[in-house]
């Protein structure tokens, strides 16, 4: 069994063996190690989680990998989505404690994406029912005549001020959202879904150049860069377009040049693999010639970052990111999808297998 297999099924004993994973269904944000406990539920990891569960049973044909993914959809359609207002907030806190009354575009979409994963393999009505109402939240909610608002404040639904930090303003990396916006127009030939799909698209190419350099503190960049690689990811089902695919080069290229120069100080663990990922579509697409030597070296990168440990709730896992070459103390289910995908990816890829399937991206 190749190495990147191996990761990909450790990733998967993780997701189902750890306890990110609650009784209802819901997926905590992290496993913080120096504390011992799981963060909150998040409906954003859980449409995460989703996706990835998905994509596991895809790959595996196991039905446990089906199992969690129904469990957690379910509490997404469920419990998560809030009836009264039709939209996701932010967290669902467990047992009635008060959690921040927000709701996230990037969010939504992340959710509506995870729904229609599941939908695609187990065919459960509500699942699509629920992408399709989240899909229509993020366009009456979230939309106006100049952006995206990123985040609402519940009940109201009123945009929250935007601030200088990248997640609370709008911007290019609102375009991996916007992809659930493509999805769901695939799905049910709505063309609100695709007019809004292109406008952030549009928005992303405009305004793409000048995010990266948006920020002074060099740390800060590398979480930028996690979020410029969303970017990236939001052009994919456009990258034969040819000012997309110069673009898609071109942003490749800086962000690896980025993330290169600050690893020393700051790396995150998804950050290499969403730009191998973004590497191996790109090419696969047609879109941007890979550069096989930087792909090897971002896999054996981002496979530094799962461990064997006695911890069920550490082991096979992947850690966020380091600094100063320590561990940050964060098991994180986004961290494990993204790089368990990539690294199953490349090798699919050496091995001449690998499809660009877009809606397969987690």
């Amino acid at each position: 069994m190749s190495l990147t297999h191996s990761s990909l099924n450790r990733a998967g004993r993780w997701f189902l063996e750890s306890g990110i994973q609650e009784a209802s269904g819901g997926v905590a944000r992290y496993y913080r190690s120096d504390a011992g406990r799981n963060a909150g539920v998040s409906t954003e990891i859980t449409g995460y989680a989703v996706s990835a569960l998905a994509c596991l049973y895809r790959r595996t044909g196991r039905g446990d990998y089906l199992d969690a993914a129904s469990r957690a959809a379910d509490f997404l359609a469920d419990q998560a989505w809030d009836r009264a207002l039709n939209i996701f907030p932010f967290e669902h806190s467990p047992n009635g404690a008060p959690a921040a009354a927000l709701a996230y575009f990037f969010d939504s979409g992340i959710i509506a994406r995870g729904l229609l994963a599941i939908w695609r393999v187990k065919g459960k009505a509500k699942h699509r029912d629920a992408a399709i109402q989240c899909g229509r939240s993020m366009t009456r909610d979230f939309t106006c005549d100049t952006a995206f608002h990123p985040i609402l404040s519940l009940p109201g639904k009123n945009p929250l001020a935007y601030e200088q930090r990248w997640s609370r303003r709008p911007g290019c990396y609102q375009l991996k959202a916007a992809m659930a916006w493509h999805e769901l127009f695939v799905e049910t030939g709505e063309t609100v879904f695709e007019r809004h799909y292109e406008r952030a698209v549009a928005e992303g190419l405009a305004t793409h150049a000048a995010f990266l350099s948006g920020e002074p503190d060099r740390e800060k960049v590398m979480d930028r860069l996690h979020a410029y690689s969303y970017f990236l990811e939001g052009l994919l089902p456009v990258a034969g377009r040819a000012e997309c695919a110069a673009v898609l080069g071109e942003g490749i290229s800086r962000a690896a040049g980025e993330l290169h120069a600050i690893a020393p100080i700051f790396e995150r663990s998804d950050v290499y693999a969403q730009l191998l990922r973004a590497r191996l579509y790109a090419a696969a697409l047609g879109a941007v010639a890979l550069d096989r030597n930087a792909a090897g070296e971002e896999a054996s990168k981002a496979a530094e970052f799962q461990f064997e440990h006695t911890d069920p709730r550490i082991r096979d896992g992947f850690w966020f990111g380091r600094k100063q070459g320590q561990l940050l103390p964060y098991v994180n289910p986004v961290s494990t999808a993204f790089c368990a995908q990539a690294l199953d990816m490349w090798r699919q890829y050496e091995t001449g297998e690998f499809r660009p399937l877009i809606e397969s991206l987690i």
